[in-house]
């Protein structure tokens, strides 16, 4: 039996569903597709966001000779016998380009890999290779030095989920629409969210679904949660997740890790993604650590980077890792606070122009025009010298937007940045 997910492909260019930063109607992307002069190229992303089918969009829109290829299960031999049938199509009478689409290509080895350089370089084969990893480790550099160019897709969101699965339901011929399922609409919406970017994964649980429940029965929370077998209790209460997602913060805030990773777990056990979890601690580690441990938002990003890699349940243990980390940190709101310092006065105050020795000088007539004139550079001095850096009516005010606190390392910051006042006072006053 054919998945539901395979059943849905879009065949057409306009049908297609997401990755908006580089597909939408007037795009080069687009342009190139519709004009017939698309290239080669690798996509990059997870699975379940459309890089198969835009593959095959993009083959049939061009109305080429269309081979593909899993490198899991095909290997050298097969990529032989294509790349032979597209020379001779090439070069014979039918002058005829070969789209030779490979999934998973990460999987070839180097040798593997640099049989197409050949078919590249002459021009007879036009190749799509997709991947889950980052192709500027897992694809050779003469591979990518002559595909050009790379398309990260991502994770589909919740809307762009919802609009097919509507399409699903609704399409007769394809899809479930003769079946006339009845649905509440937070079920969609638990079902598209719980999904996690993947169109796959939400298609084929509608289709369980669709298999197994009865024709008086309303696909609800109860039935999508038994589908996905995880808790829907977001969908009860529609602000749930981000009442979670405020506990979080706060109790990272006042440095307890017991709550912190008590409400990491029920976000994860109520359908949250990673990346929704992922965004806030990226946040919560410059807003509410910051410059008291600077280093937190590099290793709480790199915690977030190996969730997403290694995906549920597992990522489990990265943000853990990452909350735990968070909430045991001293704390310090002094970029936020500074920024929005700063902001107030851009706001509220006419601060003047950048003073004329800090604008750039690098052209012609700059000298005439009195820039960069009397520019002191901090490093010829031992690093440091005293200058004006701000505007001139809040060099006048004495301004200070970052005020550094005394935990962590943020001390240590303090105990510079004052030393170095303290030293031009010193000077002024000798």
């Amino acid at each position: 039996m054919i998945p539901l997910s395979v059943k849905m492909r879009p065949d057409k260019l306009d049908d297609f569903v997401g990755q908006t930063h580089f597909m939408y109607e007037g795009s080069l992307f687009y342009n190139s597709i519709k004009n017939k002069t698309f290239g080669s190229a690798v996509f990059f992303g997870p699975s379940g966001t459309g890089k198969t089918t835009l593959a095959r969009i993009v083959a049939r829109e061009m109305d080429a000779d269309f081979h593909e290829l899993n490198a899991s299960v095909s290997g050298t031999k097969e990529l032989k016998e294509i790349l032979d049938k597209a020379k001779l199509k090439f070069f014979g009478l039918q002058k005829e380009r070969t789209y030779l689409y490979v999934d998973e290509f990460h999987r070839w080895n180097k040798l593997q890999q640099d049989s197409l350089l050949k078919a590249l370089e002459e021009g007879s084969v036009r190749f799509i290779g997709s991947t889950t990893e980052n192709p500027y480790f897992a694809i050779n550099n003469a591979i990518l030095s002559r595909v050009g160019h790379v398309y990260e897709f991502f994770r589909l969101s919740q809307d762009e989920i919802k609009i097919i699965l509507r399409r699903a339901l609704e399409d007769s011929e394809r899809g479930l629409g003769s079946l006339h399922l009845k649905y509440d609409e937070k079920a969609l919406d638990a079902l598209a969210d719980m999904a996690s970017g993947d169109a796959r994964v939400a298609l084929d649980a509608l289709s369980f679904i669709a298999d197994n429940v009865s024709e008086s029965q309303t696909i609800n929370l109860q039935i999508v949660q038994e589908a996905m077998q995880r808790k829907t209790f977001f969908y009860d209460k529609g602000e749930d997740k981000y009442n979670l997602l405020s506990a979080l913060q706060k109790s990272i805030r006042g440095s307890d890790p017991d709550a912190a990773v008590h409400y990491l777990v029920r976000l994860i056990e109520g359908g949250a993604d990673i990346m929704m979890i992922g965004r806030r601690l990226l946040v919560i580690a410059s807003e509410d650590i910051g410059m008291a441990y600077p280093s937190a938002v590099s290793i709480v990003t790199a915690c977030v980077q190996a969730a997403t890699m290694v995906g549920y349940p597992e990522a489990r243990i990265n943000l853990s890792q990452a909350v735990i980390l968070l909430a045991s940190c001293p704390k310090s709101n002094s970029c936020i606070s500074a920024f929005e310092r700063a902001l107030h006065d851009i706001k509220h105050k006419e601060t003047g122009d950048v003073p004329l020795h800090l604008k750039c000088s690098h052209y012609s007539g700059a000298e005439k025009r009195g820039i960069g004139i009397g520019y002191k550079y901090p490093h010829e001095f031992g690093g440091y010298v005293k200058q004006q850096y701000l505007p001139d009516n809040l060099y006048k005010e004495n301004v200070r937007y970052y005020l550094p606190t005394e935990n962590g390392s943020e001390a240590a910051f303090k105990k510079f940045l004052e030393g170095l006042r303290n030293r031009d006072e010193g000077n002024h006053k000798g």
